[in-house]
């Protein structure tokens, strides 16, 4: 490793959120969703760590061969179904779960030429406005399904808009109960906030994502403080250099920053070319030789620099943590006007991960 930033991952934390999920949930089964590369992290990385799980969920067929390659044999779910009529020979081989969304996929489904059925994921519309059938479709499309020779077992599926806020999943369960009248079938509804927040909601599968990973589907640490759960991905690096300001100075691009007084600030070997948000504001949480301190200047491409007066013992080669156990993802989310999600995917494949 040349540079010292790096993305350490925590495996025994995964390990220990699948089974905060499991307490949540006691009776469901649980899909971990692995979409996005793992939410960042690397589905190659952080797969065998959540072997405990009852099935995995992604959206790229790429990954779910990965998995198959890898060894795992358990249920894979194509969260947004297949793209192409030409990719269902591939589902067929690697026997995948497919959501069903739209009117093409019923036509497709119909006509393929499989060894074997495909188990479907009904998607209702419950709202979002994104995917899946409306409400007063989804018996007749069920029928349609039923009836074909190339489909197994169903579920009904939703995502939910507001699980995570105030206004809850009360409308959207309306529409999920709505749309269920006179099927009997298990359901999958619960992303992570409905997980953790909502068990009327759980049923018969429950798909946690953020919640893997420890941060939290509100956006908002505290939410979670109190779950168990724990952050799965440290970034970190080091002080390599010092500069001491005079009163007056500035800092970085723009000179969007202006020493006071006298100040010590540390360059620490991150910038947007690592993933760390370009826009991140003066005073983004950093911990610093474990101290928390703050960003200062603009984030230049492979450079970021800090205050180091609450930290005076810091020097060249002191340890960084840009987010992780001490600095939560959510805040540093929070600061740049966005989700722990968006951080934790925007990671660049340039910085080296650990795994531990």
């Amino acid at each position: 490793m040349t540079r010292p930033v790096y993305a350490r991952l925590d495996l025994q934390a995964l390990k220990n959120n699948l089974a905060v999920v499991r307490r949540a949930a006691p009776d469901s089964r649980v899909w971990s969703v692995v979409k996005a590369n793992a939410y960042g992290h690397g589905i190659e990385r952080v797969w065998n760590a959540l072997g405990a799980t009852d099935g995995f969920a992604m959206l790229n067929i790429e990954e779910a061969i990965l998995l198959r390659e890898r060894g795992w044999k358990g249920p894979i779910l194509m969260l947004e179904g297949f793209f192409h009529a030409d990719d269902l020979p591939l589902y067929d081989k690697y026997r995948l779960t497919t959501s069903v969304h739209s009117n093409w996929q019923l036509k497709a489904i119909q006509n393929a030429q499989l060894r074997a059925p495909l188990d479907i994921y009904l998607k209702v519309n419950s709202g979002m406005n994104r995917l899946g059938f409306t409400p007063d479709r989804v018996h007749s499309v069920w029928q349609q399904l039923r009836a074909m020779k190339n489909v197994g077992d169903m579920t009904l599926m939703t995502h939910f808009a507001d699980a995570d806020s105030p206004q809850g999943i009360d409308e959207a369960m309306r529409r999920v109960e709505q749309a269920a009248e006179g099927l009997v079938c298990p359901r999958s509804l619960s992303n992570s906030a409905a997980t953790l927040w909502h068990p009327e909601a759980h049923f018969d599968w429950v798909r946690p994502g953020i919640v893997l990973y420890g941060a939290s589907p509100s956006g908002r640490w505290q939410d979670i403080a109190n779950s168990g759960l724990k952050p799965v991905m440290t970034l970190g690096s080091e002080i390599i250099a010092v500069q001491n300001l005079k009163p007056g100075e500035t800092v970085g691009y723009g000179s969007t920053y202006r020493a006071s007084g006298p100040q010590r600030i540390g360059v620490v070997a991150c910038g947007y070319a690592d993933g760390y948000p370009r826009i991140a504001p003066h005073g983004t949480p950093v911990l610093v030789d474990g101290v928390r301190t703050g960003t200062v200047g603009r984030v230049s491409m492979d450079m970021l620099t800090v205050d180091l007066t609450p930290c005076p013992q810091a020097g060249i080669g002191t340890p960084v943590e840009l987010w992780g156990r001490d600095i939560k993802i959510d805040d540093v989310a929070t600061c740049v006007g966005t989700v722990g999600y968006e951080l934790m995917c925007a990671v660049a494949p340039r910085v080296p991960f650990i795994t531990g």
